[in-house]
């Protein structure tokens, strides 16, 4: 008996979109959790008097240990229900929220963020995958698109309006606001999802099998480098709009509206894009990244010319995530969590890397050349995909 077979009463029309729906508002809820922090640095580290190197940690914590996570916990889960799990870690996320929100010092405030960390690590390995047990084979490439525009909707709605909050009521009211915020999705996820019976529990056997095959690696590989080409230069994008473009604090915000907008409609055309070939739209999406971000200390230099650029560079990464997880989907479709599992581990392990070595180049060289080396990586990634064949 396969997954999909054992959810058939999740498959209707109605019952199958609204469980979407509530994997889709779990996942935005964890993704603004984790980069909430971004427009909230200055204020946090002031309240505790540290360094704005030590407020980082609350950006960096999160990602390696979701890419510890992943395994860890879907494997510790063995076949308990995943309905189950999910609502369990989203009353984790809602504590740590919590904790955020109630600490008197920074060391509660890194242990909330350790929390939101395990919980994206295994919501993300589940969640991203239950596309096809939700609404069947059929519409499970819709089904994901939905699902993966939760990760631009976190930038364009949550990390804005966490961070206002933070300016009127101050950094803590952002956090309680997301507990509230993942309570409620708590109870769409406890009342919109079937029964998940896991079907085959996942192993560290089958996570070692799946790294033999040559798709998997490729996937790897390329997930890799375009993540680590991304989140390496834009991780300092406000720096160089500031140092190069000459943008007011207030326009940038409009800038990176403008960007995130873009990557909800990248998700959306990559969704139905991958269905006639996931290859090209990654080689694409790739592609695309690798040209702005060595463009942009050339082009950028006005407004007109970055923000452009800015547009076409979100549609772009819009298209990443789904392309990066429906890639390790068919690499591995009889083991669909384990597929999940890798994309998480690998994404996310990648992103805070990403941020990490590019702050590395910045410090060392300039804003401008953290740009070019990440679309040269980008470029790495294209030059692979060329030379593989069609997904």
């Amino acid at each position: 008996m396969t997954a999909s077979t054992l959810d058939t009463s999740a498959r209707t029309p109605l019952k199958g979109w609204l469980a979407v729906l509530a994997v889709t508002l779990g996942i935005f809820s964890l993704v603004t959790t984790e980069i909430l922090p971004i427009g909230l640095l200055t204020p946090i580290g002031e309240d505790f008097r540290i360094t704005p190197g030590t407020a980082g940690l609350t950006m960096t914590l999160p990602g390696f240990l979701a890419a510890l996570a992943a395994p860890a916990v879907t494997v510790a889960a063995g076949r308990l229900d995943r309905r189950i799990l999910l609502c369990a870690l989203m009353v984790v996320l809602a504590l740590s929220d919590v904790l955020a929100a109630t600490a008197h010092a920074y060391w509660a405030v890194l242990l909330s963020r350790v929390l939101v960390g395990l919980v994206i690590g295994a919501f993300w390995a589940i969640g991203s995958g239950l596309a096809v047990r939700l609404v069947g084979p059929e519409r499970a490439g819709k089904a994901t698109a939905v699902i993966f525009s939760a990760v631009p909707l976190g930038s364009v709605l949550g990390v804005p309006a966490g961070t206002y909050l933070g300016e009127l009521f101050g950094w803590r009211a952002a956090f309680a606001v997301m507990a509230v915020f993942t309570a409620g999705v708590l109870a769409a996820l406890a009342s919109a999802l079937p029964a998940l019976p896991s079907a085959d529990a996942t192993r560290l056997g089958v996570l070692r099998g799946m790294t033999r095959e040559r798709a998997t690696r490729l996937g790897l590989l390329v997930t890799v480098l375009v993540v680590l080409a991304h989140f390496g230069t834009y991780t300092y994008v406000t720096p160089l709009l500031r140092q190069v473009t000459q943008v007011s604090p207030e326009l940038i915000t409009v800038f990176l509206f403008v960007y995130g907008t873009a990557g909800i409609a990248g998700n959306f055309v990559a969704g139905a894009a991958i269905a006639r070939d996931l290859r090209l739209t990654f080689l694409t999406a790739a592609g695309l990244i690798g040209v702005v971000t060595c463009a942009l200390p050339f082009v950028g230099d006005t407004k007109p010319g970055a923000l452009a650029l800015l547009v076409v560079w979100g549609f772009a990464y819009g298209a990443v995530p789904v392309c990066s997880g429906t890639w390790f989907a068919r690499a591995a479709p009889r083991t669909p969590e384990a597929a999940s599992v890798l994309f998480t581990s690998s994404f996310q392990a990648t992103l805070s890397a990403g941020a990490l070595l590019g702050g590395l180049v910045v410090d060392a060289v300039s804003v401008p050349a953290v740009m070019v080396t990440g679309g040269v990586v980008a470029l790495l990634a294209v030059a692979v995909l060329s030379r593989a064949r069609s997904a």
